[in-house]
């Protein structure tokens, strides 16, 4: 299927390496050009020199991959990758998330970083983007957050509570008439992927039991009715789809890929 998207422009953070990186694969191969925001420089020269490496590969014309090393949660970091192209048709908003915690331990400075990072940064970035692609009559705007969205894990309480409310607020703005200009914005939630965070995580809580990792991630594993982990490749494929002409009428939703972990209807 072609999504449509060839000759584009998207910017991807977080996109060094993870869920980020695989979206940035999946709308390269599509022929989207990109800027890639993220704080290590190294990182991201790695992950650019791999895309361009892998376009070159394609059939297709190879695509622009331009960097942005910055923070994309400070207002200079948002200057600098709003800066690097004149105008965005896609925006994927992604920062890591905060760590686990006990919430009696927090103080209110850590409710802020994590607001920032995970509420206020894809807030920011929506609205210096999202009317220049209504006047386009085209945008796509998707935001990585959480399945804790939809199942609150107890341990997460910073990043349930600042992607819950941009999961509100998105709810609110792609509805306020900016799908009729073409235009949409939604949430992917992932579950458990194959990330550097995930197992982070899972060396956390094998530290605390006293267990080896791999057998805390085969616990993991297989309270997944697919009995594995998500890989970045099936996640990006998900967002270029979000991203497509095909899509114009997926807006406002919160799409989840967990393999079948979230045991609800709803």
């Amino acid at each position: 299927m072609d999504l449509g998207l060839a000759g584009k422009w998207a910017l991807v953070c977080g996109a060094s390496k993870g869920l980020g990186l695989g979206c940035a694969q999946a709308l390269v191969q599509e022929g989207v050009n990109v800027v890639l925001v993220a704080r290590g420089a190294p990182a991201l020269a790695q992950a650019a020199g791999e895309l361009i490496a892998r376009a070159t590969q394609s059939a297709r014309a190879v695509p622009k991959v331009l960097t942005v090393a910055a923070d994309i949660t400070t207002l200079d970091g948002r200057s600098a990758a709003l800066a690097a192209h004149s105008s965005y048709d896609i925006v994927v908003t992604n920062a890591g998330g905060p760590p686990p915690g006990d919430f009696r331990t927090w103080e209110r400075d850590a409710w802020i970083k994590a607001l920032d990072a995970n509420m206020l940064t894809p807030i920011e970035l929506i609205k210096a983007t999202v009317d220049g692609m209504a006047q386009r009559g085209f945008g796509r705007i998707v935001n990585i957050t959480s399945s804790a969205v939809k199942a609150p894990i107890d341990i997460l309480g910073l990043s349930n509570g600042a992607r819950s409310g941009l999961t509100g607020f998105v709810a609110g703005v792609a509805r306020s008439g900016l799908a009729a200009q073409g235009v949409t914005i939604n949430n992917l939630l992932p579950g458990a992927f194959d990330t550097d965070r995930l197992r982070g995580t899972l060396q956390g809580a094998a530290d605390k039991t006293g267990k080896p990792l791999e057998a805390v991630m085969d616990a993991r594993r297989n309270n997944i009715p697919a009995k594995r982990f998500g890989s970045a490749q099936e996640f990006g494929a998900i967002c270029a789809f979000l991203c497509s002409v095909q899509a114009g009428y997926i807006t406002g939703q919160n799409v989840l890929a967990d393999g079948g972990a979230y045991p609800g209807t709803y």
